[in-house]
């Protein structure tokens, strides 16, 4: 019966009038406030074990297995202490391994990025980078076996990480994270690789330059694709503009990136082809852009009406879309006068070729982008102190979540905006604030990778009702 496993209790556990309610989690924790009374230990195992069997069978009227943590409702597990449940296998808990795992690899790349770009450098920084980077490859390889295995092993779970809004928002975390893959062989390529395959059109931009045409293709459907999932997902899944975070604008953040990406790689390619691709990648980074600003409006709009968020990190998001056109733009804007001069000189690049003399409308280009920059960099700022002052105010829930990983990336945006500017300004305190953040970030991204482990062994997230799965 479903009471036996508390009549069989100790006459002294059966005198609370709390442990004869129905509700088996009641009568747990009657169970550990009588043992902590009278010096005894917690629940044994196979008591736990009898309360989540109990647990199970006054459910619905479904048969679970029994005994199975999974079958319980997630608002009782939400109650129950996961140190108290039952211990579950790496296949179960492989369940809730979701998309929102890329968000490591972006902040790894991220930072592997920062440190081959930041302008202060010491012997040796270069190695460490390179290190960053090829355990952020390794790392981007077992999330993804993860995720493949996930996908086999429940088949479901693929149908429900696009159409279940939670989790089908950070999916884009993928195609972001391979951006910045790419963008870390651009620089690190140039670095280590020999001087016949970093050549300007050698092997290696050969390869950027169709790595880039086809992450731009895909990530453009995809934020068609995804949106369009969100957008006629059923009502009762809808987003609420209540709960609006900058997590909305990740479907569309791959594809601004292309932008970002084409600025990392345009030097390595000869003019007539770095001519579409900083065309391409100037399309993609408006479009990004605007469609950021779009929703600023109703972030905005949700904390005048509805207050701060309770997870406070993610509030960082809306620093990235500014931050990354603000370098986007540098990075492309410099490139345009070796343009200009190829098409001069009778190149096939004929951009703007016959309005005037190259080298003046290569450096009318690049001041423009440069203000465009500025302006764009301020937003960034003015989003980062938000989001900062809101942390710093306090975070309601203070339990460990995968969007911690937004102290990281979109900060990285940053970084780099303020080391492309202060470079184009020829200001130091520019490129000594990049700096300071460089190894800020590194900090953060350490404590951040500690945590993410630590909330792994302590059962805080791939467990049930723990992660984005949970909706």
């Amino acid at each position: 019966m479903a009471t036996s496993a508390i009549d069989h209790q100790p006459p002294t556990r059966r005198k609370s009038s709390v442990c004869s309610s129905p509700e088996p989690l009641l009568a747990l924790r009657a169970m550990q406030l009588e043992a902590q009374m009278e010096n005894q230990s917690l629940p044994t195992a196979a008591q736990r074990q009898d309360v989540s069997n109990t647990t199970s069978t006054t459910n619905s009227n479904s048969k679970p297995e029994t005994g199975s943590i999974s079958s319980v409702p997630t608002p009782q597990l939400r109650r129950i202490p996961t140190y108290l449940q039952p211990n579950l296998p790496w296949r179960e808990r492989l369940l809730h391994f979701t998309f929102a795992w890329y968000t490591v690899t972006m902040s790894t790349s991220g930072i592997a990025l920062i440190i081959a770009l930041t302008p202060h450098r010491f012997p040796g920084l270069s190695t460490i980078g390179l290190v960053i980077f090829l355990l952020d490859l390794l790392v981007f390889l077992l999330i993804t076996v993860a995720i493949i295995l996930r996908s086999i092993l429940y088949k479901h779970t693929l149908r429900r990480a696009f159409t279940r809004p939670t989790e089908a928002l950070f999916v884009p975390t993928f195609f972001l994270s391979i951006a910045a893959i790419l963008s870390n062989v651009a620089e690190y390529g140039a670095l280590y690789l020999n001087d016949e395959t970093s050549a300007r059109g050698g092997a290696l931009a050969k390869f950027l330059a169709a790595a880039f045409w086809v992450y731009l293709s895909v990530t453009f459907i995809f934020s068609v694709f995804q949106y369009h999932l969100i957008f006629s997902v059923r009502e009762e899944r809808r987003l609420t503009v209540s709960a609006m975070t900058p997590a909305w604008i990740l479907p569309i953040f791959p594809v601004m990136l292309a932008g970002t990406l084409a600025g990392a790689i345009s030097k390595s390619q000869e003019p007539d082809d770095a001519v579409g691709i900083l065309c391409a990648g100037l399309a993609a980074q408006g479009l990004g852009m605007f469609v950021s600003i779009f929703f600023y409006s109703t972030y905005l709009s949700r904390l005048m009406a509805f207050g701060l968020p309770a997870q406070r990190p993610g509030m960082f998001i809306a620093v990235g879309p500014p931050s990354f056109t603000c370098a986007a733009l540098v990075a492309m804007a410099t490139d345009v006068p070796r343009i200009m001069m190829a098409s001069a000189a009778g190149g096939e690049a004929s951009v703007l070729a016959g309005l005037g003399d190259p080298a003046t409308i290569g450096a009318g280009v690049r001041l423009l982008a440069i203000n465009v920059a500025v302006f764009f960099w301020g937003l960034s700022f003015w989003f980062f102190a938000s989001a900062a002052a809101a942390v710093v105010a306090g975070m309601p829930d203070s339990k460990f979540h995968l969007s911690w990983w937004s102290f990281v990336f979109p900060n990285v945006g940053f970084a780099i905006a303020s080391m492309r500017l202060g470079e184009a300004l020829g200001s130091e305190g520019v490129l000594w604030l990049s700096s300071v953040m460089t190894v800020g970030l590194f900090l953060a991204w350490g404590f951040i990778g500690f945590r993410c482990v630590r909330a792994v062994l302590k059962r805080e997230i791939v467990w049930p009702g723990h992660d984005e799965d949970s909706d």
